[in-house]
């Protein structure tokens, strides 16, 4: 009888490990492009380096050789300009954003800098590190390109909106696709991302208040 009632141990699939918060960045950027299976997460981050930087670190120079791409698992990256001695923000590159990978193919002395606005932590890629991720996981080439590609359509859009709009419809359009950006970065900075001063700003932000 006792037989009838013994059950034969089952064997139970390991649960995948918990990812920090950090890590899920990539994987959702990642994710948008295929699927991705939990050996291939695995080795994504058997392979990558991630290294976390202090607020005010200067990642890039101008005058500087590119030879690091990074992507955004925590923080905030400012790209800028220097002209006429004043900075000319660009760009705030947060989580799950690459920041200006292209820089490292065109192998030309870098005309801005790259900065973190806050204490980051970031994925850094060289193209001898792309080649090795891409001989051990060569899915991973065509994930890249659909990556590139994705984020210059992305780049070419914006560049067109911005040209296209007036400061208040900057404005505007950052409340509602990076509102996070007012509170994570100075007035001064965002109003050069927006093209204007900040008592423009200041204005602008106003007026939209008290409709």
């Amino acid at each position: 009888m006792t037989a009838l009632f013994t059950t034969t141990p089952q064997t139970v699939p390991a649960k995948p490990p918990r990812r920090s918060k950090a890590e899920q960045v990539l994987i959702d950027y990642v994710a948008q492009f295929a699927p991705l299976s939990e050996q291939e997460i695995e080795q994504i981050f058997q392979f990558i380096k991630i290294r976390s930087h202090k607020k005010g670190k200067v990642l890039l120079r101008e005058g500087q050789r590119c030879n690091v791409c990074y992507f955004v698992l925590q923080g905030c990256v400012r790209q800028y300009y220097l002209t006429d001695g004043n900075e000319k923000t660009t760009n705030f590159f947060t989580e799950g954003m690459p920041v200006a990978s292209t820089l490292v193919f065109e192998n030309k002395p870098s005309k801005c800098y790259l900065v973190c606005n806050e204490d980051c932590i970031l994925v850094e890629g060289r193209p001898e590190d792309e080649q090795f991720f891409t001989q051990m996981m060569p899915r991973m080439e065509t994930l890249n390109r659909m990556g590139v590609e994705f984020e210059l359509k992305k780049s070419q859009e914006s560049f067109a909106e911005f040209i296209m709009s007036s400061p208040e419809e900057r404005y505007l359009n950052l409340l509602n696709t990076r509102p996070e950006l007012l509170d994570r970065v100075p007035q001064y900075q965002l109003a050069s991302y927006l093209g204007v001063t900040p008592e423009s700003l200041s204005r602008i932000r106003k007026r939209i208040m008290e409709r």
